[in-house]
C-alpha cells in the first residue's frame, strides 16, 4: 500500500470529524480548511453518520438481514454491523471501499467477524463489484439487501455517470431491498430546468434548511480537490431524487440528514441544508 502523508485522505478526514484517532496532521489541517468555508462541516459529518445508523437500524427492524455498505470508510465506532447486530445478530454485512488506507484498516479491525466481509472495489465498476466473491458468495441477492451509499456519490463526478452506476445496483437487488443514501446539495446552477434544492423542496412540501453560498461550495470543492477524493460535485434535488429510480421513498422522504426520523439522541439539531438523506424500498413486482 502506498501512503502519501502529504495528501489529505478522505476517509481519515471523515474519521477526524467523527472524533476518531486514525488520522494524520495533514487530514486535520484539511478539515480545518474545510470548516473555514463550511463551519458546520463536522456537525454535518456527524449527522450523516447518525443517519446511517438510524437507517440501518430501521431496515434491520423491518426484517432486512443483508447489508451492503458502499464507500464505507474507516471502520470506527457505530459501524453498520455493530448497529445491526443489536437488532438482528445473524445479519450479514459487506463493506466496500476502494481506498487502500481503508482496506488496510479493515483487514485488521474486522478480523474474527464471521458475518462481516470487506471488499476493495471501485464503485465505478458496479458489475465487477457485485461479482466479487465477498459479495456474490456471501450475500444472497435473491433476498432483500440494504444498500447504503452514504456521503459517497458527491465524490463521483458527472463523467463517472453515477446515475447509471446506481441503476445497476438497484437492478441487481431483490424486491424488498432498500437504498439509503445521502448527498451534498449544490448551491450552484445545475441547468435551467433544474430548480435549486431549496425551491424544489418547498414545492414538494419536503423539509429544507437554508442553503449555503456559491463561495462556500467552491471553497469546499477546493479543499476536496487537494485530497484523495480529487474533487466533489453537489447536485440538485431532482438529480439526488433520481438516484432512487422507481424505488419508493419511505417516510419522511428526501430531507435533511438530521431530519430523517430523528431519535432525540442528538437533541434538536439545526444545520445548513447541504446534505439530503433518504431511504427507499424496491417494491414487490
Amino acid at each position: 500500500m502506498s501512503l502519501d502523508p502529504n495528501t489529505p485522505n478522505l476517509a481519515r478526514m471523515y474519521d477526524y470529524m467523527l472524533g476518531g484517532k486514525d488520522n494524520l496532521p495533514v487530514d486535520r489541517v484539511a478539515v480545518d480548511q474545510l470548516a473555514q468555508h463550511i463551519p458546520a462541516a463536522t456537525p454535518l459529518a456527524r449527522a450523516n453518520r447518525a443517519f446511517l445508523q438510524r437507517a440501518v437500524r430501521h431496515l434491520a427492524a423491518a426484517g432486512v438481514r443483508q447489508f451492503l455498505d458502499l464507500g464505507s470508510g474507516l471502520p470506527t465506532q457505530g459501524n453498520v454491523h455493530e448497529v445491526v447486530r443489536d437488532v438482528a445478530p445473524g445479519a450479514k454485512v459487506v463493506y466496500v471501499d476502494h481506498d487502500p488506507v481503508v482496506a488496510a484498516h479493515a483487514a485488521t479491525l474486522l478480523q474474527g467477524e464471521e458475518r462481516v466481509r470487506f471488499v476493495r472495489a471501485d464503485l465505478l465498476c458496479p458489475a465487477e463489484l457485485l461479482a466479487a466473491p465477498e459479495v456474490s458468495d456471501f450475500l444472497d441477492l435473491a433476498e432483500p439487501v440494504g444498500v447504503s451509499l452514504v456521503s459517497i456519490l458527491h465524490f463521483v463526478p458527472d463523467a463517472g455517470d453515477p446515475a447509471a452506476m446506481v441503476a445497476i445496483l438497484r437492478d441487481a437487488v431483490a424486491p424488498g431491498s432498500h437504498l439509503a443514501l445521502t448527498h451534498a446539495v449544490s448551491t450552484l446552477g445545475r441547468g435551467d430546468t433544474k430548480p435549486s434544492a431549496r425551491e424544489a423542496a418547498k414545492g414538494a412540501g419536503e423539509a429544507s434548511a437554508e442553503e449555503g453560498t456559491e463561495g462556500e461550495e467552491e471553497g469546499a470543492k477546493t479543499v476536496y480537490r487537494g485530497s484523495s477524493a480529487g474533487g466533489a460535485t453537489g447536485r440538485s434535488l431532482a438529480e439526488i431524487r433520481g438516484f432512487f429510480g422507481d424505488f419508493e421513498l419511505v417516510e419522511p422522504g428526501l430531507v435533511q440528514a438530521a431530519d430523517w426520523r430523528p431519535d432525540g439522541s442528538a437533541g434538536h439539531v439545526t444545520l445548513p441544508g447541504y446534505l439530503l438523506a433518504g431511504v427507499a424500498k424496491k417494491t414487490l413486482l
